[in-house]
């Protein structure tokens, strides 16, 4: 028994065990210095990753409420490969800070939540994996404390998070009083497309929109990402935003598949808004935060095609996609990341001629903005491909359409900041920056990524082979 349970809450209890001995250090020791503790956090964050390849089980527990599959477990390591890497790229930033133990504490308390609600076959326990995520969440999106705009992003993202919570919750509260029921295999055979059920959908629908900045629900996002600390924007934008998409795969396509042709239609809506207003307002910024941040409003547009597709292709690109953006969001978000904590610079203007100082920099920012254009070879094309061939599968080739057209708007602005890292020059230009070991580390395993994840198609394939169960 104890074997099993341990089999099926791994990853859980890893995550716990580091969250305790973070705490053991808080409160036991007070003369560890910045750069021992994130030698040591760090080393326990890769073995969790390593160790979240062995020993895993398939079943339930608490009365089918929590589950796991090997699917689950996959996207577990995903969500444990990002929030290493982040970590890694934030070194340069948490050196000097004064609460290092407290931040990792918020964000592996984020990354439990994220986990139970990932594995969450009930929607009471997801409802409850996603508050122990948002809740600290939010704290850390507040972590640069001396900063007002940290803020200002950090009550904007509560009042947000709370509002979307409120809607998840009636939602919920609407189907339990349909169907006396919360757990996702007993849902689906009491739909009968009322309209209190179809709103009931909506209002859910509507809470999933505005984790994962879906227009028109998107308005927080810009300010959050620009007040957040770059590692907690990084986590925002990556790893909170995959656990929602892999979750919202589950519900649309288990509990609310009779309802199949009334969610396709929506999410063909929402898909054309997100990627038209995502690019049209990247466009026109200047702070690469912002950018970033409408760059991945776009980008989750290009997911909801692919889930629109309601297959199980449409699973495997969703998760093959969101493989390839964390590797390419991340190598953004690294380069972002080291200069805004040595320079405090973070507009495209302050980028101009970092080519001449700063080579290694400027090829990891351009692989990566190459990647999130979806300009071949890089993986970033191979993943969006994936995913409108799975929107295709409905035969609707004008939201196809759509998407290509989208797909050539976000080359300008993403050509932009190459451009001014290449071609433009700079009176002041920005000082050789000396790359640190573990962003350095994570920076080439980022480029690595792009570049291998897209040719190497038995990734794809044996992504396919786990989405058996959708």
């Amino acid at each position: 028994m104890w074997i099993e349970l341990l089999s099926l809450f791994k990853q859980e209890i890893f995550i716990t065990l580091i969250i305790f001995i973070l705490l053991f250090i808080k409160i036991s020791t007070s003369d560890w210095s910045n750069g021992k503790i994130l030698i040591v956090v760090n080393l326990m964050l890769f073995l969790n990753f390593i160790l979240g390849f062995f020993m895993h089980a398939e079943g339930s527990q608490f009365n089918g409420m929590f589950r796991t599959d090997n699917l689950i477990v996959f996207e577990k390591n995903l969500l444990n490969l990002g929030t290493l890497m982040i970590s890694l790229q934030s070194y340069d930033w948490l050196k000097d800070h004064r609460h290092v133990l407290e931040f990792y504490m918020l964000l592996l308390s984020t990354l439990l939540g994220l986990f139970f609600m990932v594995s969450a076959s009930n929607l009471l326990m997801f409802y409850l994996g996603l508050e122990l995520s948002a809740i600290p969440l939010a704290a850390i999106a507040n972590f640069d404390l001396e900063k007002r705009r940290s803020s200002e992003g950090a009550l904007k993202f509560i009042i947000s998070s709370a509002f979307s919570s409120g809607l998840l919750l009636l939602g919920i509260s609407f189907v339990y009083g349909m169907t006396g029921s919360l757990g996702f295999a007993d849902i689906g055979g009491h739909i009968n497309g009322s309209p209190l059920f179809l709103f009931a959908f909506i209002l859910l629908l509507s809470g999933f929109a505005f984790k994962i900045s879906v227009v028109p629900f998107h308005f927080w996002t810009a300010d959050v990402y620009e007040g957040s600390p770059v590692a907690v924007t990084s986590y925002l934008s990556v790893i909170s935003k995959g656990a929602i998409f892999f979750v919202m795969i589950q519900v649309l396509y288990t509990i609310f598949k009779p309802l199949a042709a009334e969610w396709y239609r929506m999410l063909y809506l929402l898909s054309v808004l997100t990627m038209l207003t995502g690019n049209l307002f990247a466009i026109r910024q200047d702070n690469l935060k912002r950018l970033l941040a409408f760059s991945s409003i776009s980008q989750v547009g290009f997911i909801l095609v692919g889930i629109s597709g309601s297959s199980r292709a449409g699973t495997a690109s969703v998760i093959y996609f969101i493989l390839i953006y964390l590797f390419s969001n991340l190598g953004a978000f690294g380069v972002v990341s080291l200069i805004s904590a040595r320079t405090g610079k973070e507009s495209i203007s302050d980028y101009k001629g970092l080519y001449a100082s700063n080579p290694f920099l400027s090829w990891v920012m351009t692989i990566s903005l190459f990647s999130l254009a979806g300009i071949p070879p890089t993986a970033g094309f191979f993943g969006k491909f994936f995913l409108l061939m799975a929107g295709a599968g409905k035969g609707n080739f004008g939201l196809i359409a759509i998407a290509a057209l989208n797909m050539v708007i976000s080359l300008y602005y993403y050509l932009r900041v190459v451009k001014a890292i290449f071609m433009d020059s700079n009176n002041q230009p920005m000082d050789k920056l000396q790359v640190s070991a573990m962003p350095k580390m994570a920076m080439l395993l980022c480029v690595a990524g792009i570049l291998f994840s897209g040719v190497a198609g038995w990734i794809y394939d044996y992504i396919y082979s786990l989405s058996k169960s959708f």
